[in-house]
This record gives structure tokens, sequence and C-alpha cells, in this order.
């Protein structure tokens, strides 16, 4: 079987070894390069599935990097910066990006980011419809390593408190199209249409709006939906935290802007102050 491969786009040597040896030891065929330009080239050349990016690098920055990257793949997109500020995140996440890490960071929550990345459909939700996407089993095809695959599911713990329910994504109601107020979401195909013209939307955003239609009036915090997004499916991850909340900010404003929706006057997706955001009535 054909390795996953990754691509490694970081200026600093020493961070570029162990973002390599961490891939490595997760079964990816690693490929690395020290600035953005000749990692676009990596990413043209290898057609990886994950590729990182360090934020502050000479010549062409993280930010731009990863807008290249993005127009030429449709590969998971990790920034890994020094900086936590939200508006680093809010460029970094419109620049095409699924995930982000602040150094100084862990070996083991890179490997839990990048795992719940896998689990997530590749293909982006955009004007081009695709095939249904099913998700396969989590034991189908593990990379085994000496030290532990990141590819392989931690068995299954106690549902966290605020753990959302996981019918709006299982079930007979998996690929079943959500419409609401002029808006129709086909989650097989993700795509998403607005009085029948197409909308396009990164995976996270489409991920977003579907957990929220498909919620009813039921509030979804944001919490729920970072765990979602990580793929947890209501188990606990103990990597969450209050920049991943203001991630989902994030998020739902691009999802509101390319939608045309106003938060004072919302048309699909009400803000329920200090808790989360539910579907309107």
């Amino acid at each position: 079987m054909d390795e996953d491969v990754a691509v490694v786009i970081e200026d600093g040597e020493d961070i570029r070894e162990l973002l390599a040896q961490v891939l490595t030891q997760g079964g990816f065929a690693v490929h690395s390069a020290a600035d953005g330009a000749t990692g676009v080239e990596l990413v043209r050349e290898h057609d990886p599935i994950v590729v990182t990016i360090d934020v502050n690098m000479p010549g062409i920055d993280g930010f731009e990097t990863a807008r290249q990257v993005r127009a030429i793949s449709t590969a998971y997109i990790v920034m890994i910066t020094a900086r936590g500020d939200e508006i680093d995140t809010l460029v970094g996440l419109q620049t095409g990006a699924d995930d982000y890490i602040v150094k100084p960071f862990r070996p083991r929550e890179l490997r839990a980011r990048i795992e719940a990345m896998m689990r997530r459909p590749r293909v982006l939700a955009s004007t081009h419809p695709s095939p249904p996407h099913p998700s396969a089993p989590q034991s189908s095809a593990p990379h085994p390593t000496s030290t532990g695959s990141i590819l392989t599911q931690s068995p299954p713990s106690s549902p966290a408190p605020d753990a959302p329910s996981a019918t709006w994504a299982e079930g007979d109601t998996e690929h079943a199209s959500l419409e609401h107020r002029g808006l129709r979401l086909e989650p097989g195909a993700r795509v998403v249409e607005l009085e029948g013209a197409e909308v396009e939307l990164t995976r996270s955003e489409f991920d977003i709006l579907r957990m929220l239609l498909s919620s009813g009036r039921r509030v979804v915090s944001k919490m729920q939906l970072a765990g979602m997004l990580r793929g947890e499916r209501g188990e606990p991850d103990h990597y969450l935290s209050e920049h991943d909340a203001r991630a989902i900010e994030v998020h739902v404003a691009n999802l509101r802007r390319k939608l045309g929706e106003s938060p004072s006057e919302p048309r699909w997706i009400e803000t329920v102050r200090g808790v989360g955001y539910r579907r309107t009535a």
C-alpha cells in the first residue's frame, strides 16, 4: 500500500526535523522545505494529504504560502505559529488552513490534531459538486508504527458533558439534504446552494453549517463545534481551549459573510450570547 504523503514547510531546522519525525512515525512519507516557494513546488510535485506551514518564514510568509498551496491542493493545512493572536488565527483560516498550532507545541498534540483532520472528508465544499464520501471504518487502513499510529482511533471514552449529539452526522440522515429558508445543504456531495446558486465554503464552514442546520433549534456551543471539527464525535478533547472557541467565531463570521447574513438580523444562524449558536426558527 502506498504511504500517505506529507509536506513540511518550516524554516527552523530543529522544528522542521521534529515535524518530519512526528509525521514519519505516523506512517507518512515526508518531504521538507525551508521556504514557502520550495514548499509549494513540493506540494505540486507530490500531492500530499497533509501540509504543515510555518507562519514566519523568509521570502513569502506562511499566509501567502497557504494561499498558494490551497490554490493547487485539497491537502489538510496546519499552520505552525509562535503567535496566538486572534488576528493571526483569522488570517490563517481565511487563507484556507484547516487548523493551527502554537509554538511551543507537544508532539502528542500535533498527532491528535492531524488524526482528527484525517477523520474528516478531504474534499472541499465548493461550487463543483463531488460524489458522496461515505465514512470508512476507523480500522480499515491504519498505519502501524513502533511508536503508535497517529491515524488509529483512541479507545472510546465517556462522553463529555458538553458533547453534541452524534445524530447530526450519523444514521439514516447522514446524507439527507438539509433545507432552511432558501438554503440547501447536500451532505453527500458537500454542496451548499442559496436560492439555487452554489456557495463556495471551506471544509470547516461546511461542517459547522451542517451541524447547526441539523440540530434544529437546539443551541450548539462553540466548544461542541470545535470538538466536532476535530472529529471527536462526543469524545473529550484535552486540547480544546478558549483559542479554539475564538476560531469558531472566526469560522462563523466567514460563513455569515459568504451567505450575506447580518448577525443583528440573522436569517439562518442565531448567536446565543455567551453560549454558542442555533438555527433560526
